[in-house]
């Protein structure tokens, strides 16, 4: 890549050496080594608002308003200021530095919540190609909710859900899709995965699968719903057999109707049982050690595969989709890791399965291991997303793996625990360049490119340079520059790194509502 680790040296390098083809953006993401977010303004006078994230493309800011009614979008900016003096490193930031307005531009307020709903702060999918962002508003959730019309039992039920499709340029509200006495996993955008102009939204309550498509006009059109029916007609051939029946009766010719309801099994779980069965079957060529295999294999285990629910589902291009199954007690409890789990690939066209795994298989982490990336799958049109780090395309964090690998105690476990994460939630990482681990070095445990809350330390956690090992190149402290004053309060934090710029803010926040610390960190 680079001889020197001078800036100057390196952009005249780059004006004179052409580099190795497909190099291009790896060797101009080196400059992010000299270019970091190495100054921190603490405690800086924002809006009492919950930030959310950065969009991918870094250009807007996500935020809702405390009460959880009202969408404000923000525009990154830079602090700009002048001085008298040539050097105005030496000089202290004026003071509009402390103020929020300085590094963003509110852009828009919009109220996305009525009727008793609250949003979801959780919940955001960006659309890159086409600048719209996906919210979502729910009522409160009936936990004791009898299953109705089809309902799981023991799924809680939401009296209203509803998905907005806005435009971020402007905050206009193009279209919005209402789910009634459903149940979605919002949290952390978990029921729902948007792949290039496809949207999954997983109905945990009925099991379906609504896959949707996101127009350019704004406009959300239903493409097909997977669940107890599998092709766009399979509902009408069942009510056209079941006429004929009906046609029978009057007849003389039949006597009692199988009830639809509990006489058929959904149209995906017929599809995953039948899997099941040939692969079992495909095992032995005598006849007698296939039954015996069945038996032991497919029968005894019977009830438990017809028991299995639809957790959570991601795609994995335009036709297929991972799809998680497990037991009702682990699709709706906060750590499903200690419950058993499978996964199923699903083809959208055939309406095949055409793999399926337990959560404890060696070749299903094998095939993670190896090609991590096609388990992180990004829209096309998303440049940043292609460049994040994972074992499969970086040394680095496949050494980590294969440390942790063999420091577990027991292999089947350390499965386990590392098939917990998937299907991955969509938009779930950062694509900082600073989160590049050939890049740079740091402790995984406080910060990561993952979207999730962290217990909050009063150190400052160190990006170290990962080509000189013991280089520090900067720091992110989170909290009052002076640190807690309070020990025994518990404190979270939570990282939004700008995918562009070196442009970082921080956020530490305590269980008991007490107003957050934001600190911002770009480069001066």
């Amino acid at each position: 890549m680079f001889t020197s680790n001078n800036v100057t040296a390196r952009l005249f390098e780059r004006q004179i050496c052409t580099p190795s083809p497909g190099t291009s953006i790896h060797r101009a993401r080196r400059f992010y080594e000299n270019i970091v977010p190495s100054y921190t303004v603490y405690d800086v006078e924002c809006p009492d608002h919950s930030f959310r994230k950065f969009t991918d493309d870094g250009l807007y800011l996500v935020s809702f308003s405390r009460n959880h009614q009202d969408l404000i979008v923000y525009r990154p900016t830079w602090l700009s200021f002048s001085c008298k003096d040539e050097d105005c490193d030496i000089h202290d930031l004026p003071s509009k530095a402390r103020k929020f307005e300085s590094f963003f531009t509110q852009l828009y307020s919009v109220t996305l919540a009525s009727s008793g709903e609250l949003i979801c702060k959780d919940f955001f999918l960006y659309m890159e190609s086409n600048q719209f962002g996906l919210f979502a508003t729910s009522t409160a959730q009936i936990h004791d909710a009898p299953p109705t019309g089809g309902a799981i039992q023991g799924v809680p039920s939401v009296e209203k859900i509803t998905f907005h499709l806005l435009r971020l340029e402007d905050g206009a509200i193009l279209d919005e899709r209402v789910f009634h006495n459903d149940y979605v996993n919002l949290a952390h955008s978990v029921g729902a995965f948007l792949y290039d102009d496809l949207l999954a939204i997983v109905s945990l309550r009925f099991q379906r699968i609504h896959i949707l498509q996101i127009r350019d006009s704004g406009d959300l059109v239903d493409v097909r719903a997977i669940g107890e029916f599998c092709r766009e007609d399979d509902e009408l051939f069942l009510n056209s057999n079941s006429q004929v029946l009906v046609n029978h009766v009057g007849n003389g010719f039949h006597h009692g109707l199988p009830d639809p309801e509990t006489s058929f099994l959904s149209g995906i779980k017929q599809r995953l049982l039948s899997f099941i069965f040939r692969g079992i079957w495909n095992e032995e060529t005598d006849q007698t050690m296939r039954v015996q295999c069945l038996k032991k294999k497919f029968y005894f285990h019977f009830q438990d595969y017809i028991d299995l629910i639809i957790w959570k589902v991601q795609f994995l291009d335009r036709h297929h989709l991972l799809i998680k199954f497990g037991s009702v007690d682990g699709g709706v409890s906060r750590n499903a890791d200690s419950h058993p789990s499978f996964f199923a690939v699903y083809n959208m066209e055939t309406t095949d399965i055409v793999a399926f795994y337990q959560n404890s298989a060696d070749e299903l982490y094998f095939l993670f291991e190896l090609f991590s990336d096609h388990f992180h799958v990004s829209s096309r049109s998303s440049l940043h997303m292609n460049f994040m780090s994972s074992h499969s395309n970086n040394i680095h964090a496949l050494e980590q793996l294969r440390c942790t690998k063999n420091k577990a105690t027991s292999f089947p476990q350390f499965v386990k625990k590392m098939m917990a994460s998937l299907p991955f939630s969509c938009q779930s990482q950062s694509p900082s360049p600073y989160f590049d681990q050939s890049l740079f070095r740091f402790d995984e445990k406080l910060i990561s490119a993952i979207d999730r809350h962290r217990q909050s330390t009063d150190h400052p956690i160190k990006f170290i340079s990962r080509r000189q090992p013991n280089i520090l190149k900067f720091k992110i402290k989170p909290g009052p520059e002076a640190g807690s004053t309070d020990g025994r309060t518990k404190k979270i934090c939570s990282f939004l790194f700008h995918p562009i710029l070196p442009l970082a803010i921080s956020v530490q926040q305590t269980l008991f509502l007490q107003a957050s610390v934001v600190n911002i960190h770009f480069r001066r």
